[in-house]
């Protein structure tokens, strides 16, 4: 080291200096992440959501880091896929939503003697608790498919590696056209019934009246003196469920029918909160008869805790709040 490196180092040290390292420095200055660059690439980004980074940077010529840098630091956008949702609601869709959720909220507040919904109260696990004569007569049902061949999805197959583990692959595999139509009905105690319809048919009107009588039965068994207090049935407006024959019959047994509005599944306990874990449970499983699926079906609902179907049942509470919340909108 020359003898004036030396005299540096030792006014350096004699200055309070203690490393030997050199001093941070602030590197090249950065030339392309400029209030000019980040505004014009907001404006692409506004005028078409779906222009890729590649595209911006080729159209801005700036590098695609600075780009990414621009997009996701800078302006804080994140690309993400359409949600999906059944079908697109008209504004008479969301008014009949939110008018049956306040009409229902209401009633809880009237059988519960307050209010307000905030009174209602929130049980352990976050969800909305009522204990009134709606939840405890309640009885929720719908149909779904259940195939024979139920593959697994891409999410639930995934796997831990490490970077030098190999490759897993997933074959696509189509569900099996063998397929039954499960009823299912319960309430915040636990299943009801289970009907399964042969493979090949369908629900209808008569067929669904068929399963009202054997969960009129199931009623008389499982749940004494609900038949005496009075039903309330909760089910979507599918032709069998709306139909004039299902009408009579629910008139003939003095059974009321909860308010649903059109094209809400997400306000259908079965669809939000059954079908999708019994769906998940199925992935992956192959059954040779249509007795071993049923057979994996009654073991599956059995085996459920009652909580299970309690937090079902009283999540009503928030999504009814939360429809009116979203002016009508489905619920995330």
């Amino acid at each position: 080291m020359a003898r004036s490196r030396e005299y540096q180092w030792c006014t350096w040290f004699g200055e309070g200096r203690t490393s030997l390292g050199d001093e941070p420095k602030s590197g090249r200055p950065k030339t392309s992440t400029n209030e000019e660059n980040t505004t014009r690439v907001d404006e692409l980004i506004r005028c078409d959501r779906r222009m890729k980074i590649r595209e911006i940077a080729l159209k801005l010529e700036i590098p695609k880091s600075t780009v990414h840098e621009i997009v996701h630091d800078t302006l804080g956008y994140r690309k993400v896929s359409a949600r999906w949702v059944p079908k697109m609601l008209t504004e008479d869709h969301k008014l009949q939503r939110v008018e049956i959720s306040q009409r229902l909220l209401q009633r809880c507040q009237q059988d519960n003697g307050d209010e307000d919904t905030t009174h209602i109260g929130v049980g352990p696990c976050g969800d909305f608790q009522a204990n009134n004569n709606l939840f405890d007569n309640l009885i929720t049902g719908d149909e779904t498919w259940v195939h024979l061949n139920t593959p697994e999805t891409k999410r639930d197959s995934m796997t831990w590696k490490h970077p030098s583990s190999p490759v897993t692959k997933k074959f696509k595999v189509q569900r099996s056209a063998a397929k039954v139509m499960a009823t299912v009905f319960w309430d915040a105690k636990g299943v009801i019934l289970l009907d399964i319809l042969p493979q090949g048919q369908c629900i209808n009107a008569a067929r669904y009246c068929s399963t009202l009588d054997r969960l009129k039965e199931a009623i008389r068994r499982k749940r004494p003196g609900l038949l005496r207090r009075g039903v309330v049935l909760q089910h979507d407006n599918a032709t069998p469920h709306s139909a004039n024959l299902t009408q009579q019959w629910l008139q003939r047994y003095g059974w009321e029918i909860l308010p649903h509005p059109a094209h809400s599944p997400d306000l259908a306990p079965s669809d939000f909160h059954l079908f999708g874990p019994l769906k998940r449970h199925l992935g992956g499983m192959a059954f040779e008869t249509e007795d071993d699926l049923i057979s994996e079906l009654r073991n599956w609902f059995d085996n459920l805790d009652v909580d299970f179907f309690r937090v079902g049942i009283n999540s009503l509470l928030s999504r009814w709040q939360k429809c009116i919340d979203l002016h009508g909108d489905y619920i995330e």
